[in-house]
């Protein structure tokens, strides 16, 4: 819509990042069935851009699942349904934990790959969470 759009008349960045946590807290809230908070967010690279009147999809998946947090994928794609194409815009995996009404934080429940494609996605997870957890901690000696 024209409210969504930079001077460019494309999609302006920040309403895609914040579809992309809206998409991604509603995965983890459905996997948690609690409230979510966002942790973090790994970066985004926009592709290609979002012209005025195009459509975009956006779906979302919980490829792992911690003892309170969860690893959120979620993938864009601007889609003209005019012509039938489909082209990949952004891609992004965001950090959620679960908490309670005080918020509190709440254990979730275990994510089960049974696909290839879901035994890859809690695998790759699992080593991020790894890369993530060395970043702060780097950061954190650096710091004091």
């Amino acid at each position: 819509m024209p409210n969504d759009a930079n001077p460019l008349v494309a999609l302006l960045g920040g309403r895609l990042m914040h579809w992309i946590d809206m998409a991604g807290a509603m995965a983890a809230h459905r996997h948690a069935r609690t409230y979510v908070v966002t942790a973090s967010v790994d970066h985004i690279d926009f592709l290609v851009p979002v012209r005025l009147g195009s459509l975009v999809v956006l779906r979302s998946s919980v490829n792992r699942a911690f003892r309170t947090s969860m690893e959120v994928g979620v993938k864009v794609w601007v889609e003209n349904y005019i012509q039938g194409t489909r082209e990949h815009v952004a891609s992004a995996h965001l950090t959620f934990v679960a908490v309670d009404g005080k918020g509190g934080r709440v254990v979730v429940p275990h994510v089960i790959p049974e696909t290839e494609e879901q035994v890859r996605r809690y695998e790759d997870a699992g080593r991020r969470r790894e890369a993530r957890q060395a970043e702060l901690a780097r950061r954190h000696t650096r710091s004091h």
